[in-house]
């Protein structure tokens, strides 16, 4: 089994005699879902999946995520689905973290591994199975996808984080990178999932302040992050949902390198209705 330098395992039940107080908050601008809430008993199971089940981190609904869905995926050895995404209009992204995947996508087979990257295109023709005598963990971000009359939908791809080397912010000298799976200028694409890394001592300088809504994974290292008026710890294991223009930033607390999985929604115009249930 291949070992994993991602996020630690999820599930289990915290004793009787754990404190309740934790660090899971919900607000209008932004909610934090520590790894410590990811528990057997808020896991869901779906559809023509077996041996799985599914910690949904984020959804579309009123007052929460309005472009994109999120889960957390363990599939036992020989789980998965034959029949994984039941919308037609849905893209997607596969990141593995844990364990070993065979990824069928229009009739050719490919092994994942942690660190395997694959977009899935809407109406793509995939399957998912669990080689090996382990669990493997990986998380699936879910989208429809916004079509724009003349531009194709981008084609399916796999990648491999080590294959990509991560672009520097400007006056960093790399103590702020970011690993991008897709260019930035490819307007077919209308989402990005890519991996921040942060050194320790490095920071986010300034409220970021911006139309993209944000779905934030942990993947490694622990940082202290400024949500709209308040600063919250997070670690690795924990997931955060940033509402369009919910002001961010962030310093990292060490002794390792601060990591995680971004997704935000890009290159298409501002819509001028409100979505079905927004408020």
């Amino acid at each position: 089994m291949s070992q994993s330098p991602y996020n630690p395992p999820c599930g289990g039940l915290p004793p009787q005699t754990a404190l309740m107080t934790g660090r899971a908050v919900f607000t209008e601008a932004y909610a934090v879902i520590p790894k410590g809430v990811m528990s057997d008993i808020v896991n869901s199971v779906l559809p023509f999946w077996t041996g799985t089940r599914a910690w949904i981190l984020a959804r579309p609904q009123s007052g929460f995520s309005e472009t994109f869905a999120q889960y957390l995926m363990e599939v036992a050895p020989g789980g998965g689905s034959e029949q994984p995404e039941p919308d037609p209009e849905a893209e997607g992204v596969l990141f593995v973290v844990d364990g070993d995947l065979r990824l069928v996508l229009d009739g050719h087979a490919h092994d994942l591994r942690p660190g395997s990257y694959a977009y899935l295109t809407p109406g793509a023709a995939w399957s998912l199975r669990t080689v090996g005598d382990a669990p493997a963990r990986f998380h699936w971000i879910r989208k429809a996808y916004e079509r724009v009359p003349g531009l194709d939908a981008p084609e399916s791809f796999l990648a491999h984080e080590s294959e990509i080397t991560p672009a520097a912010m400007p006056g960093t000298d790399g103590a702020w990178a970011t690993t991008r799976f897709v260019a930035s200028d490819d307007v077919r694409h209308d989402m990005h999932v890519n991996i921040v890394t942060l050194r320790p001592g490095a920071s986010i300088p300034f409220e970021e302040t911006h139309v993209m809504e944000h779905g934030l994974f942990v993947l490694a290292g622990k940082a202290v992050y400024r949500l709209n008026r308040d600063w919250v710890e997070v670690e690795a294991g924990d997931f955060m949902w940033l509402r369009a223009f919910c002001p961010q930033a962030c310093y990292t607390g060490g002794p390792g390198p601060f990591r995680y999985l971004l997704y935000k929604d890009v290159n298409r115009h501002a819509g001028l209705r409100l979505r079905s249930g927004s408020q």
